[in-house]
């Protein structure tokens, strides 16, 4: 009786010292009330972890990140950032991590990576959104290059926003939009800059007709009275899961993988949906206000066609914008 509580001592004592513990720290592209709910929700859920987080837009992360880098000193245990585009460049460069025994039970396969280095936490479509005071609906990526909206369209810059970079990556290769797309917008008087917070204000306020932005801020925007609505184009809409990944250099890779747990568990989908976004565990009903899923044309993207080529699309881009 006695060995059988001493063994028990040991197995709990054993369980304590294995807990996750110390400081985590997460730079995330995420808008700053939503980073800062999903941070809090972690830390409600792991007191004992202290987390330490950082934001900003996906490319602006990616250079501090590669500062870090150059120096030795990199901060971040954890990304949680927009697309997989930029993962897959860390990724190829060895620098994340795989976590191959990652809970991914109730996630389809096409939301993570398959050698499991990056894991998908939510689906946002990139839409088209509009001011419904002084535009209508259009049902066509091509429609915002006509002339009644010359530079009436809010676009934000893939050269700093993982959104419209996976956006941009996406259209280049469907047919009948491409790079033309992307030329006619330029013609059009269409400035691409920042992420999709001030191309939503900017079509909120009436200084843009029309928007190219992420559903979720959309929906989220109307359902709280802005004069703003969505239409999903019939030519269909890139996606992007924000995804999650440890990097290769993380200083608590056992928090870092509490930290993925929690955002791909019932309870953190169920989290994403409150916060107003898709979320991609099928045990998770969607928010009010989104089609089903099935209604929605979701083109497809070459993840290692766009990571190999990403610099010469970035370079081609500015070239047509004048960047």
């Amino acid at each position: 009786m006695r060995m059988k509580y001493l063994l028990s001592l040991v197995i709990v004592a054993s369980a304590a010292q294995a807990a996750p513990q110390g400081k985590l720290v997460v730079y995330t592209s995420q808008a700053p009330e939503i980073a800062q709910q999903t941070i809090d929700a972690f830390k409600a859920a792991h007191p004992e972890i202290q987390v330490e987080w950082s934001r900003n837009g996906t490319s602006q992360l990616m250079n501090v990140l590669r500062t870090e880098m150059m120096a030795g000193e990199v901060k971040a245990d954890v990304l949680l950032v927009a697309d997989t585009i930029n993962l897959g460049v860390l990724k190829k460069e060895g620098k994340l991590q795989a976590y191959p025994d990652a809970p991914v039970q109730g996630i389809n396969a096409r939301f993570y990576d398959r050698d499991k280095t990056w894991f998908g936490t939510k689906m946002i479509a990139t839409v088209i959104a509009y001011n419904t005071k002084n535009a209508k609906p259009v049902d066509s990526w091509m429609a915002l290059t006509q002339s009644e909206n010359r530079g009436q369209v809010a676009v934000p810059s893939p050269l700093y926003s993982g959104a419209a970079l996976n956006h941009l990556h996406t259209l280049i290769n469907v047919k009948g939009l491409g790079w033309d797309f992307y030329q006619k917008l330029a013609a059009n008087d269409i400035a691409p800059e920042g992420g999709n917070g001030p191309a939503l204000k900017a079509v909120a306020s009436g200084l843009a007709k029309y928007g190219i932005i992420a559903d979720a801020d959309v929906i989220r925007a109307k359902q709280k009275g802005s004069p703003v609505d969505l239409s999903y184009p019939k030519e269909g809409v890139s996606f992007i899961t924000e995804p999650v990944a440890i990097l290769a250099s993380a200083r608590n890779v056992p928090a870092a993988k509490v930290f993925v747990d929690f955002l791909i568990s019932e309870k953190g989908q169920q989290l994403v949906a409150q916060q107003g976004n898709m979320p991609i565990d099928d045990r998770v009903a969607p928010p009010k206000g989104f089609p089903p899923l099935n209604q929605i044309t979701l083109l497809p993207l070459d993840a290692d066609k766009a990571v190999a080529n990403d610099e010469q699309v970035r370079a081609k881009f500015s070239q047509i914008f004048g960047g």
